[in-house]
């Protein structure tokens, strides 16, 4: 994923709303438990954290909850880094378990991979030290929530 926050030359104004969607990203409640770092480029994202002990299931390895929350939210932020007057809702999605995860950082990469008018398509991976461990797709459709502030979504130009 590019660092500039998207494509090379991509608008201030586009830059400023990939930042306010991490800064809404980080402050979303669930995101206290799971604390996930996110990177939001031009129709990309990626999202890294931690797999802990309290996000494991009987047999000592990460929940699957834990791998639907990544692969769905890069997914998601890679479709909503396209969006900027409303909240995008995610319509299916599929999750295909490859390997399980007992500790390290999963990286989740999530990219749109076609859009028109109504509908939105992206797929994601999650990888443990460079080896997949999870892929994802789905779609994904503009919903009628503004963003703005009511959902932690504030733009701050840079400056």
């Amino acid at each position: 994923m590019e660092t500039s926050g998207g494509r090379a030359g991509a608008p201030s104004s586009l830059v400023d709303h990939f930042r306010a969607l991490e800064a809404m990203y980080a402050g979303a409640p669930v995101n206290r438990f799971f604390r996930p770092v996110i990177k939001v480029g031009e129709g990309e994202a990626e999202i890294r954290m931690a797999v802990r002990p309290d996000m494991h299931h009987a047999a000592h390895a990460a929940h699957g909850a834990v791998y639907f929350k990544m692969l769905d939210d890069a997914a998601f932020f890679a479709v909503q880094s396209l969006v900027t007057e409303a909240f995008v809702l995610t319509a299916s999605f599929s999750v295909y378990l490859l390997a399980s995860v007992a500790d390290g950082e999963m990286v989740a990469t999530g990219r749109v991979v076609h859009q028109s008018r109504r509908l939105y398509l992206a797929e994601a991976t999650i990888a443990v030290a460079g080896t997949i461990v999870a892929r994802g797709n789905g779609s994904f459709v503009r919903g009628t929530t503004r963003l703005d502030e009511n959902v932690g979504y504030e733009r701050r130009p840079r400056g």
